[in-house]
């Protein structure tokens, strides 16, 4: 092998000589061959469709050899969106406006016309570029830090478009069948607290994943905006499980308001950020993901809700991958599906109409335009459900130019394919299938729930359908088989069949709900006076046995939906942190302190423990290590003097009569000791608080940023080393860290909530000149695997 590797570097020095290029040319490459962005089958296919407008061709394919913008979302989740989008257009769009950088004037950032609220922005600016001046690096680490801190989302522009269309509202079920990396399913869980005031909607999102190491990526992601309401599962999309709830004591089975269907797809959409596409495309790679896709997209309906929407959507061109799918499932709904038109949403966004006629191709050039015409020895590649209909009657009831096409010069994106469907009535095949009702037994002490594949020894409650259920679920089956072979025999694709789950990937702990009589809680609830509608039901452990370390939790819908399908569904990751075990919070009145990540849900229950602090107080609290109370506000110093020490609520209110100050409301987790008071807040989300506030919080010197980033490391190592257990939360941190790595991107590390001794290592004293003690350098996780793009 030690030869084969030195024979192939030779070959590819020698090819980067016959270039005229040597080892210091080789650029980001890495040394291998330049990929030349030509493609013949691809234009030769393309232009036979006519997917592009008569005299655009040229515009076209000059788009798609140019470098994709870079594009980044404002989160609507928090109440700081205002905040930050003022933060950007004020001050660091204003640094950019008359900057040149290599003599050339350096292009300003632009909002995508679109978007609503502004909240979304595309730029020119490379990597490479923001490196070359002071003001750019400024701009970038701003991003990266925000990224962190979940209010930014660097994400391609057509990425966004789906879940726009699903018209989201807070009490919506929402499923997303194939999540990750979870850009998408960030707007979705932003959709649904877009009031604050309310800290649990009643809808939620489940956020699905067939790759085991990707959920992973999914709950970082995720985690950044500290919903109570996201679950994520990992299963086969095409074959996702039936979940139930429990309605007024009857078992019922869930179906959903919302579904997002992004299914994995060729990608040739993403040729401008993916450059393999080029030279590794081929009409093959449709043919083979059609069948999957119309799987996944036939699951997705059979779960939607009569009257609920579902939004299908791929980052490919190709027709195969998008027209067929549809207009296949639109035929064997039988009416029970139809296209929604969207004209008239999101106004300002240039789209093509579906298109109603197209051909087959094989990878060799051959054509085919009917399915009667394709040889028996190519009846496997090609499936009838590839080709158009042909009854014209049918095709048009069908309003396939509802389809949403977007072409990649029109607006200067990436190409993309979105199809809005809406559910009329049950599918066909799902007519005769029985509802199930079922009593549930009480539940007494504490309730568990463990993920699919733990084999702890817990039992797991369950009912058995009745025997006349049994025999009509049993019809129902043979119906469905019959219909699938009948479906065959005509060339259409009827309902996935039902497979066996496949349980792969990390054995995750257990869901274990607090019992209503847990000794555990009574103190919480004194030590910080919590409403009597506090639902304390929803919270949960992740271990069985020794000292509850943390405490979390979830919505009541979605505790509704772990405690009835324990064993039809692997969950990797539910829920939010409120409450930490602290090792000398009991001689305080409570072993448990309040947790930063869970505040804005918690905060609303809470009515003792809150001091109220002026925008100075929250300078100090965020900028000094351990600050004495001395250094505070008078006010402030009246409010803590009479209360004991321990875990405290630090709240900010905006002062409307100072415009100049924040103005948007701030919640921070802190300690009262005897002399100080300080914040236990993490590192990223003091810097975008201080950001907000104008305080400058940029340091310049990478070098001293890289020995810092690795003192962080040792830091956070060495008190890993002296917890008492691993939280799952390092677990899930590792596997990211694992997979970030595998995608070739540099690891986002997320940090921790800190001790005072932690706060000491990791916060500078802006008041001094000491350094800054840490600097987090991440880039932006790909929306898209190149092997197997997902739109």
């Amino acid at each position: 092998m030690g030869r084969r590797a030195r024979d192939r570097r030779r070959q590819q020095q020698q090819q980067r000589q016959e270039r005229g290029g040597g080892d210091d040319q080789a650029g980001w490459a890495g040394g291998y061959p330049e990929i030349v962005k030509e493609n013949e089958l691809f234009e030769r296919y393309y232009r036979e469709l006519g997917i592009v407008p008569a005299g655009e061709w040229g515009d076209f394919m000059a788009a798609l050899r140019e470098p994709l913008p870079a594009t980044l979302r404002i989160t609507g989740y928090r109440s700081h969106a205002k905040e930050i989008l003022h933060c950007l257009k004020e001050k660091y769009f204003k640094e950019l406006q008359d900057l040149e950088v290599d003599g050339q004037k350096v292009e300003m950032p632009q909002s995508l016309s679109w978007y609503p609220e502004e909240l979304a922005w595309h730029t020119n600016l490379s990597r490479k570029i923001l490196r070359k001046s002071p003001q750019l690096e400024k701009f970038h680490q701003f991003l990266v830090s925000e990224t962190e801190c979940g209010n930014i989302s660097r994400q391609e522009a057509v990425s966004m478009i789906p879940p726009l269309l699903l018209n989201v509202n807070p009490h919506h079920k929402i499923l997303d069948m194939c999540a990750a990396p979870g850009s998408k399913t960030a707007q979705l869980i932003e959709m649904l607290h877009a009031d604050m005031d309310v800290p649990f909607p009643k809808g939620f999102v489940i956020a699905n994943d067939v790759d085991n190491k990707r959920c992973y990526l999914l709950v970082h992601q995720a985690k950044r905006l500290n919903s109570p309401c996201i679950m994520v599962v990992n299963h086969d999309a095409s074959s996702i499980p039936n979940l139930q709830i429990d309605v007024d004591g009857r078992k019922e089975v869930l179906f959903y308001d919302r579904i997002l269907c992004d299914v994995p797809c060729s990608g040739d959409g993403t040729m401008r950020k993916n450059i393999d596409v080029w030279k590794k495309w081929t009409t093959q790679n449709s043919l083979q993901l059609h069948g999957l896709q119309l799987r996944i997209a036939t699951r997705g309906v059979e779960q939607l809700a009569e009257g609920g929407r579902m939004v299908y959507s791929t980052c490919s061109l190709n027709p195969i991958e998008n027209e067929a799918v549809i207009a296949s499932l639109l035929e064997k709904s039988q009416g029970a599906l139809e296209l929604a038109d969207v004209s008239s949403e999101l106004p300002g966004l240039k789209r093509m109409p579906g298109i109603t006629k197209w051909k087959v191709m094989l990878k060799d050039g051959q054509w085919f335009e009917e399915w009667k015409d394709v040889p028996s020895n190519r009846q496997t590649q090609i499936r009838p459900t590839m080709f158009p209909i042909k009854d014209e009657e049918k095709l048009k009831a069908m309003n396939l130019e509802r389809c949403l096409r977007i072409l990649p010069h029109h607006q200067n994106t990436g190409g993309f394919f979105v199809a809005v469907l809406i559910k009329k009535s049950p599918m066909p095949w799902n007519k005769r299938q029985p509802k199930v009702h079922q009593k549930l037994p009480q539940r007494t002490g504490e309730t568990e729930v463990t993920a699919a594949n733990s084999d702890n020894g817990s039992e797991c409650i369950t009912e058995e359908p009745t025997l006349a259920e049994n025999e009509e679920s049993k019809k129902a089956q043979e119906l469905q088989n019959s219909d699938t072979e009948q479906s065959k025999k005509e060339g259409v694709c009827g309902p996935p069949p039902s497979k066996k789950m496949k349980l792969f990937g990390f054995k995750e702990d257990p869901f274990v709900f607090l019992p209503e009589d847990d000794p555990l809680f009574l103190p919480i609830q004194k030590f910080y006076a919590l409403d009597p509608s506090f639902p304390k039901m929803n919270l949960l452990t992740r271990t069985q046995e020794g000292k509850k370390r943390q405490l979390y939790m979830v919505s009541k819908e979605l505790r509704n939906v772990l405690l009835n399908n324990s064993e039809k569904m692997k969950v990797i990751n539910t829920g939010i942190k409120v409450w930490s075990r602290n090792s000398d919070g009991e001689q305080f009145g409570c072993a448990f302190r309040l947790a930063q990540e869970g505040i804005y849900t918690l905060y609303p229950f809470i009515h003792a423990r809150i001091i109220n602090v002026c925008i100075e107080d929250v300078k100090i609290l965020l900028t000094q290590e351990n600050p004495f109370l001395s250094k505070f506000s008078s006010e402030t110093q009246k409010k803590v003097k009479d209360m004991a020490m321990g875990s405290i609520v630090l709240k900010y209110d905006p002062d409307p009569e100072k415009p100049d100050d924040l103005q948007c409301p701030i919640v921070l987790c802190g300690w009262q000791g005897k002399t100080s008071l300080r914040a236990f807040v993490p590192k990223n989300e003091r810097l975008h608080y201080l950001r907000m506030m104008g305080v400058e919080v940029f340091k310049a010197k990478r070098k001293e940023e890289e020995s810092e980033s690795k003192t962080e490391e040792e830091v956070q190592h060495r008190l890993a080393q002296t917890e008492e257990g691993m939280d799952v939360e390092d677990k899930e941190h590792d596997s990211v860290t694992k997979m970030e790595a595998e995608i070739g991107e540099e690891s986002s590390h997320s940090p921790v909530e800190s001790s005072a001794m932690e706060i000491e290592n990791k916060i500078e004293d802006l008041d001094q000149s000491s350094k800054n003690a840490n600097s987090h350098v991440s880039q932006e996780s790909k929306d898209t695997d190149t092997s197997n793009v997902k739109g």
